[in-house]
């Protein structure tokens, strides 16, 4: 249960279903409720075949390359910290204008699986191993579609001020989560290091 749950928190950080919301009821305003709930199953089906791929052929693609799990947890953390600081001093705008296929991108990719989610998968595959992995973005996933289902309650609830103050604080977990990533990646390199 522990495992699971040190690779569900960081991934819930990284998606950031609040965060989500207001882009999706950007989205979504001019649709009908019919196309809404087709655009919400689109995206987060788009978003389990992209971070799933991920996870299976990440593995292989690293190890090719020689990346080290050291290596990676730095670059990963690097990444997540860029990203989460650049959220917390410029949040993103609701993205104005409807797509062709809107389920897919901009909201699948890379609103959800975007390269903080990427990295993320990547990195606790490598530390909890893939089906633990799997399992706790699946549930992620979940959260994420129940959230964009019922988008407009909660966007209702929260207003736009509550959205960005929750947004806020799970970016701050994010930075936190990177920082012990390239923490940890960074004790990776010093013992092979040592042992070489």
């Amino acid at each position: 249960m522990k495992t699971f749950l040190l690779a569900f928190i960081p991934l819930l950080a990284a998606v950031d279903v609040v965060g989500l919301v207001p882009i999706y009821l950007g989205l979504g305003m001019p649709l009908t409720e019919s196309a809404r709930r087709r655009v919400v199953i689109e995206a987060t089906l788009t978003a389990a075949g992209v971070g799933i791929g991920f996870v299976l052929v990440g593995e292989a693609v690293l190890d090719f390359l020689g990346v080290t799990v050291g290596d990676f947890q730095i670059a990963g953390g690097a990444v997540l910290l860029v990203l989460s600081i650049y959220e917390l001093l410029h949040p993103g705008l609701p993205l104005r204008q409807p797509r062709a296929r809107p389920g897919i991108v901009p909201l699948g990719i890379p609103m959800i699986a975007g390269p903080a989610v990427l990295t993320t998968l990547l990195t606790l595959a490598r530390t909890h191993g893939a089906a633990v992995t799997v399992a706790a973005y699946a549930l992620n996933l979940l959260i994420v579609w129940a959230g964009l289902r019922w988008a407009a309650s909660m966007g209702r609830v929260l207003g736009d001020s509550g959205a960005e103050a929750v947004a806020r604080v799970f970016n701050l977990f994010l930075a936190a989560i990177a920082v012990t990533f390239i923490r940890t990646g960074i004790a990776a390199v010093l013992s092979e290091i040592r042992g070489s």
